[in-house]
């Protein structure tokens, strides 16, 4: 039976939603000294934050949408976060091949101006247009650290080795890579840090005004018991659940709303042996990345597609990962079938109804929306990608700080997180310091925990002299004390938690051996919630 209980305290934020705004935003306000909770129903990053296409990037395409000022923002940013964490993002040479049967996305304003001007191209984007998006590209957002624009001879090279002889010349281009899931839980760790209160596996049953403040019921998942906190300030961060939370949760009047996007990608072996990334342009307009993915795959995506209800779980059909293999098979010498599929995975995202005819030219933007007509304020967080996360939250504090008089300004630009205090090119002497140290480590194995925990992979491994140190070994370099560690400093309950956003390890363990750690997990999770029953 649970039971309820009352939280006296009465924080300035309660933000709703263990996404990456939700946790961006906790972390900046934590920052600046105001009282934090946050309450996220499943496990951070369990939905959209961990189902992008693990890229920071000014969004090339979106410059025939006219987003400049996104594009702008996003381009800026890339370096701004490099700088902040080179353990989970690092810089990526993107391969654009080029033919002239490349063709525009109906609906893009670009499309219609060169349609009306040059018919005789019949949608085709012409060379000089690709090379003067990538001039922009390169110049929008003050790139610093990243490599520019430059054209390559597809004959005889690595790049050209394993896609269609027809393609002759590609244009090479940067952007950087970003671990999506660990971004989260990293923002949410330096929120706690900084006196925040996370909540994962906390639903809110409801919220409402009362005498100024918000009142929520929130109730804990695992074991079944309520409580009531209450709050100065109430931030609707819920990703696709936002309309819902407005609608079910808060009962407030709103004409604002998202569009829900469902976007997929499939992972196979390896196509190919260079690190670059391939942008590949299809003949319906659309585009594809082919990436680079723990070092043994490849990860192609995405999709576009209408998702109509939040609460059914995304995934990709048999038709999406048939159009990606159509899509990628165009380019590819050898082509590849569903047998070479080892995962995939799909997200929703949730965005900003601007009333599109398409689910690709929605925009990507953000819209944020303070109601206090009713007394206490709250903040609906709409769209947003994962590149501009950060300038997101700054954005919402700016429209926070006027209900809290003489909260500190912006901070969190160049500030590391958890494990990033390194330089950006500082990756391989923490991984040669790390083997050094603890000489039982495979290159992999010490790769994979600078990746994952930079600075922060000897507390992890700390005073382990042999691999027996680390106790029970799961397979595929997983053993007992990171995943205590991950337990008890960053929220992890469940073996998906584990292999599937703190790493994915998913892709290598054994059925058998995901049993086990599930098995040793429901044992720790039952410990916890007897002890803090008595």
């Amino acid at each position: 039976m649970s039971s309820q209980k009352v939280q006296s305290k009465a924080y300035d934020l309660f933000i709703v939603g263990g996404g990456i705004n939700g946790c961006g935003i906790a972390r900046d306000a934590a920052g600046r000294g105001l009282s934090v909770a946050l309450a996220e129903m499943n496990d951070l990053a369990s939905a959209t934050s961990s189902a992008s296409t693990k890229l920071f990037h000014g969004g090339l395409r979106y410059l025939e949408y006219f987003e400049i000022n996104l594009v702008r923002h996003a381009l800026a940013e890339r370096e701004v976060l490099l700088k902040a964490m080179p353990h989970i993002s690092w810089p990526l040479r993107f391969v654009l091949p080029y033919h002239r049967d490349m063709r525009f996305e109906g609906a893009t304003p670009t499309s219609r101006i060169l349609n009306t001007i040059m018919p005789w191209m019949k949608g085709r984007r012409p060379a000089w247009l690709i090379r003067f998006g990538l001039l922009l590209y390169d110049n929008l957002g003050g790139r610093k650290i990243l490599p520019p624009t430059k054209t390559l001879n597809l004959k005889g090279s690595a790049e050209g080795a394993p896609i269609e002889d027809r393609f002759e010349k590609a244009y090479e281009y940067s952007d950087c890579w970003i671990e999506d899931s660990r971004l989260v839980v990293l923002n949410a760790r330096d929120a706690e840090a900084r006196g925040a209160h996370i909540m994962v596996r906390t639903k809110v049953v409801s919220a409402a005004r009362v005498d100024d403040l918000w009142e929520i019921t929130v109730e804990d998942t695992e074991s079944g018991e309520t409580q009531v906190i209450h709050a100065r300030m109430l931030v609707n961060a819920g990703g696709p659940w936002v309309g819902d939370i407005i609608q079910q949760k808060v009962r407030i009047n709103s004409t604002e709303g998202v569009r829900l996007v469902r976007g997929s990608h499939i992972v196979t072996r390896k196509l190919y042996d260079h690190d670059k990334c391939y942008f590949f342009q299809g003949t319906d307009g659309r585009i594809i990345f082919a990436i680079p993915y723990e070092t043994d795959f490849t990860l192609i995506g995405t999709t576009d597609a209408e998702h109509s209800d939040p609460n059914s779980k995304p995934k990709c059909t048999g038709e999406e990962r048939d159009y990606l293999l159509n899509f990628i098979n165009q380019y590819l010498k050898d082509d590849i079938g569903a047998e070479d599929v080892v995962w995939s995975y799909s997200g929703v995202r949730p965005l900003y109804d601007d009333g599109a005819s398409s689910a690709t030219a929605a925009t990507r933007d953000y819209t944020l929306k303070v109601d206090d007509a009713g007394g206490a304020p709250i903040l609906n967080v709409f769209g947003g990608k994962i590149t501009t996360y950060r300038k997101l939250a700054e954005d919402a504090m700016d429209k926070i700080v006027p209900f809290f008089p003489g909260t500190s300004g912006h901070w969190t630009a160049g500030v590391p997180l958890p494990g990033g205090d390194f330089a950006v090119d500082g990756f391989e002497v923490l991984v040669t310091r790390l083997k050094e140290d603890f000489d039982f480590l495979s290159d992999f194995w010490a790769r994979r925990l600078v990746r994952a925990y930079g600075t922060e992979a000897w507390d992890v491994l700390a005073g382990a002299e042999k691999e027996a140190g680390l106790g029970q070994a799961f397979g595929a370099t997983l053993t007992e004390r990171e995943v205590r560690w991950l337990q008890r400093n960053e929220y992890a309950r469940t073996a998906e938690d584990v292999i599937w956003r703190r790493n994915k390890l998913g892709l290598r363990l054994t059925k058998e051996e995901v049993a086990t750690l599930e098995t040793f997990m429901r044992a720790a999770l039952a410990e916890r919630i007897a002890k803090a029953a008595e």
